[in-house]
């Protein structure tokens, strides 16, 4: 069986979120989501999440791609879980291209880095919202 590992925040859920995970999937047997905690979001990626992490959780522990959600709580915490969980293949962003390349040559493990869909983000989606917000604001 090949176990594939992916991370990420994961907040407001979109389409580009399923692509990456579909995508992931596709690359093995079993997909395993590290899910970042909102201690960690907001102490170590200095962001705050819309939902909290046992929302998010439940969002992505009902896509059918994947198998298992992990909480993650600190950047190191990668490379155990490559260990622990018996990781042949990690899969992330492009946006984090070269990043985590060290990870095939401590562990011998696959790292593929998957293209993003271009036209949606969710620091994007959060600013339109925002927006949104004040165009609305201003007409009453």
């Amino acid at each position: 069986m090949n176990r594939v590992i992916t991370y990420g925040t994961f907040d407001l859920l979109h389409y580009g979120h399923i692509n990456l995970l579909r995508a992931a999937k596709q690359k093995g047997d079993y997909l395993i989501v590290g899910l970042s905690t909102d201690e960690f979001n907001l102490n170590q990626k200095g962001k705050k999440s819309y939902f909290p992490y046992e929302k998010r959780k439940q969002l992505l522990e009902a896509i059918r791609y994947v198998d298992l959600v992990i909480p993650e709580d600190n950047w190191a915490q990668k490379q155990t879980d490559v260990e622990k969980y018996t990781i042949d293949t990690f899969v992330i962003g492009d946006d984090w291209a070269g990043k985590f390349d060290f990870l095939a040559t401590e562990t011998g493990i696959e790292v593929i880095y998957l293209p993003r869909t271009p036209e949606v983000s969710t620091t994007q989606i959060k600013a339109d919202l925002t927006n949104m917000s004040e165009d609305i604001s201003k007409d009453f």
